[in-house]
């Protein structure tokens, strides 16, 4: 699972304000343009901060295998046709090209988690969030960004413990079953001792987060997210 790791790479000291504004301009590029050509040009754009921040394309996209394996039958399922004819292709096409804009953007996404601390971006959204929104949809984030590597975890030590106990021999079906339950119970469990763990530490809705502060550095990223945003409409 992709989590963040600290660095001093040029990524790693952007203003988290800046690669939010990125990400969000770049999705409106991404998802405007079908074309090949430009998608080949955002595709060059997303592999730059990679290459700067020292990530491995192959390393952030194994954190997302699942939803990749879901990107890779969708064109073959989109274009079973149910009566003549019963495979059409451009049905495919069309999927391939919209699971490999999703493809793009999680080369983004997966940089910003992989150089962004997680309470710079709490900082970030409760800053221009006012009021509870704000610190709820703080919270929120930091929890998933935090937990979800944990869940993660467990559930891969879930199911070594199942095959250690026979369970290659189950069917499919109850495998998964199994898997389900006991992550379910895993993750209620969790959930508990993370509330018990937030009561003792006396949980504040409004803590003391990190200062922000654009720098030049900023400027070309800034720059570049309206550019990407604004080329939806060219």
């Amino acid at each position: 699972m992709l989590t963040y790791q600290p660095g001093t790479t040029a990524v790693h000291r952007l203003d988290p304000r800046s690669k939010l504004l990125f990400q969000g301009g770049f999705a409106v590029a991404v998802f405007a343009h079908d074309s090949l050509a430009v998608l080949a040009g955002l595709t060059t754009i997303a592999l730059a901060p990679l290459w700067v921040a020292s990530l491995s394309p192959l390393r952030l996209l194994r954190g997302f295998r699942f939803i990749l394996l879901l990107l890779v039958i969708a064109p073959p399922i989109a274009a079973v046709s149910f009566g003549p004819s019963w495979f059409v292709v451009d049905r495919a096409l069309d999927s391939a090209v919209a699971s490999y804009q999703v493809v793009v953007m999680l080369l983004v996404a997966g940089t910003y988690v992989y150089t962004t601390p997680v309470r710079e971006t709490r900082a970030a959204i409760q800053r221009h969030v006012p009021g509870r929104a704000g610190q709820l949809l703080g919270v929120g984030v930091g929890l998933v960004f935090r937990l979800t590597p944990v869940l993660v975890a467990d559930l891969g030590r879930i199911r070594d413990a199942l095959d250690a106990r026979g369970g290659e021999s189950l069917s499919t079906v109850a495998r998964v079953r199994r898997l389900a339950l006991v992550g379910l119970r895993r993750a209620f469990d969790r959930a508990s001792r993370l509330s018990l763990a937030l009561r003792a530490r006396c949980f504040a809705w409004n803590p003391t987060l990190p200062e922000l502060s654009f720098s030049r550095l900023d400027v070309p990223v800034l720059v570049l997210s309206v550019a990407l945003a604004l080329s939806a409409f060219l």
